[in-house]
């Protein structure tokens, strides 16, 4: 009988009252509605972000079913912008203050993370912003767009209530910084030239960062010394791209604990003054085993998803999932700069078959104030 109440609440709010009525309920009842471990997708609906529906992937029809939309009443997003998504944790920056907080949208529990103005190497000046781009220059911008476009993305590497919590940020392309609560701000991770960072993530006891032609940085910062850099050129067999294409890199920790590296491919359809969109063509796979120094190419996930965009980029096993179908990568808009610099932008989203090429893209016509990402329960 709890279970039939369950399936009829579509409202999140509400379900939550459900599962306080007493002890018993709030034990036996899974956070997530239907207890589907499955990625869903936090779309920011309006204008100011007072609405939020976030929707469950039915794998085995390769589209976003409308039975699996739940409502969430965010007014805590409002005049956000999200740049990740770790262990149910959104990391979102205030566009007018410039603060940088993790929230958890199901308990809406808030947690502060240094602001902007604590990155090394930004200057906060008044109503101005100073910061390096691409490593080569510093610009000068207004600060609300400098809080909208300066950070590309935010990690976790646990739940914060662990006691060896990080988190690292990836801002203005070349730069990168990391903060331990112990430290009260954050502190830079050294780089021995001028990089075009794509993505970053943990692994084991580092941190990893991908640069635009498949350089490798791995971070240490459990040194005496204070952290230290190794960087690795693994060859890699890329293709020469067109000028009318982009690619975009993302790092990802495989079951084996080797390294993937997923290259995706995009289009430019629209460059017009005011209007965007972008469309992915393809996805290449390289694989980065341990000792070796070449990125070898692999055509198969087998059983296993990828999930990536500005959520902490993840393999999923298949068979974990409901209805789920493997060889799959699940990707959501992620180009920070193209975002900001157009007043409509079209969020290229969708589910990537390898097997097939086939791409099944969703909600391309829609203007997003806020990029969706991914959330993992």
């Amino acid at each position: 009988m709890l279970d039939e109440f369950a399936k009829r609440f579509h409202l999140y709010d509400d379900y939550l009252q459900l599962r306080l009525v007493c002890k018993q309920w709030n034990f036996k009842l899974p956070k997530i509605l239907n207890g589907n471990k499955a990625p869903w997708l936090l779309l920011p609906i309006g204008g100011g972000a007072a609405t939020n529906e976030a929707f469950k992937v039915d794998t085995h029809k390769e589209i976003l079913e409308e039975k699996g939309i739940y409502h969430l009443t965010l007014p805590e997003l409002q005049y956000q912008l999200i740049r990740g998504s770790c262990y149910g944790w959104l990391i979102i920056i205030s566009m007018y203050e410039g603060t940088i907080r993790m929230l958890n949208p199901l308990t809406k529990v808030f947690l502060d993370l240094p602001p902007i103005s604590n990155l090394p190497d930004v200057i906060y000046n008044e109503d101005q912003c100073s910061f390096y781009f691409r490593g080569h220059y510093m610009i000068t911008e207004k600060t609300i767009f400098a809080n909208k476009f300066l950070i590309w993305k935010v990690i976790i590497n646990s739940a914060p209530d662990d006691i060896n919590f990080m988190a690292v940020a990836l801002y203005g392309s070349s730069r990168l910084a990391f903060y331990k609560p112990s430290n009260k701000r954050w502190l830079k991770l050294p780089t021995r030239a001028l990089p075009y960072f794509q993505d970053v993530i943990f692994f084991q006891r580092w941190i990893f960062a991908i640069e635009y032609d498949g350089q490798l940085y791995r971070f240490d910062t459990m040194t005496k010394a204070g952290p230290m850099v190794t960087i690795f050129k693994p060859s890699t067999p890329f293709h020469t791209v067109t000028t009318k294409e982009i690619n975009q890199k993302y790092l990802i920790v495989t079951a084996d604990r080797s390294l993937l590296m997923v290259v995706r491919h995009l289009i430019n359809l629209i460059c017009e003054e005011e209007e965007r969109s972008y469309k992915t063509t393809k996805f290449d796979i390289y694989e980065l085993k341990e000792n070796s120094n070449a990125w070898s190419r692999i055509s198969s996930l087998g059983n296993y998803i990828l999930v990536i965009g500005f959520n902490a980029s993840v393999q999923m096993f298949a068979g974990n999932l409901l209805n789920s179908k493997g060889n799959q990568i699940y990707f959501t808009d992620s180009l920070v700069e193209e975002q900001s610099l157009v007043e409509t932008y079209y969020h290229n989203i969708g589910i990537f078959n390898l097997e097939d090429g086939s791409c099944q893209e969703v909600l391309s016509d829609v203007n997003f104030f806020c990029p969706p990402v991914w959330i993992l329960p």
